[in-house]
């Protein structure tokens, strides 16, 4: 039984999973960012446009 819990203590790759899930995670929110702030900035420029071609 001491050598199973000694062995769950030196496990690291539960860690390494967790770890990657918190990058892809924050990869994520910045791409949410990114695509936000372009579509808003789009949706300007689109308007802008539309009322210069009326």
């Amino acid at each position: 039984m001491s050598n199973f819990v000694a062995r769950f203590i030196k496990d690291e790759s539960g860690a390494t999973a967790i770890e990657y899930g918190l990058i892809a995670a924050l990869i994520a929110v910045v791409i949410i960012g990114a695509v936000t702030t372009l579509g808003t900035t789009l949706s300007g420029k689109f308007n802008t446009i539309s009322n210069s071609v009326k």
